[in-house]
């Protein structure tokens, strides 16, 4: 039904964009700001989160808005969906969570830091949780495939 394709094609690009602006995040432009001096690195990284960040906010409620229209949709609930289902659903809502820990933990330390070294220090706690972030979203995505029929 063309509905649910839609549906599937929120997800799916929702998650696209968020994972995948991760992986460039730490894979591509952390390596290539070494070019700059670090008051630069600072102020780049600024603008990318506070940009970054707005998108995981429109990103994260869809995706989770439009598994459980899914979920509850197609499947009827908990009880008649496939395992990959129950593990794609424990990933997301934990990366729900570790997104809500970036953004109210290191990100706010960040914004309120007045010393380069304290600004560093919640970069570095930023791209740690990201990093994980980055893995479970692999690793959902993996689920996903597996779990396809």
């Amino acid at each position: 039904m063309l509905l649910w394709g839609i549906v599937l094609a929120v997800h799916i690009l929702g998650a696209a964009i968020w994972v995948g602006g991760m992986a460039f995040a730490l894979l591509v432009l952390r390596p290539a700001l070494r070019v700059l001096e670090p008051p630069q690195r600072i102020a780049l990284h600024a603008q990318v989160f506070r940009k970054f960040f707005l998108i995981v906010w429109h990103a994260m409620p869809l995706i989770l808005l439009s598994g459980y229209a899914m979920l509850f949709g197609i499947y009827g609930g908990f009880a008649g969906a496939d395992w990959s289902v129950h593990v794609m659903h424990l990933l997301g809502l934990i990366m729900a969570v570790i997104f809500i820990v970036i953004f109210f933990g290191p990100w706010a330390a960040f914004r309120a830091a007045d010393t380069m070294p304290e600004r560093a220090a919640a970069v570095d706690r930023i791209r740690k949780l990201i990093a994980i972030n980055l893995a479970l979203g692999v690793l959902t995505i993996t689920v996903a495939a597996l779990g396809w029929r």
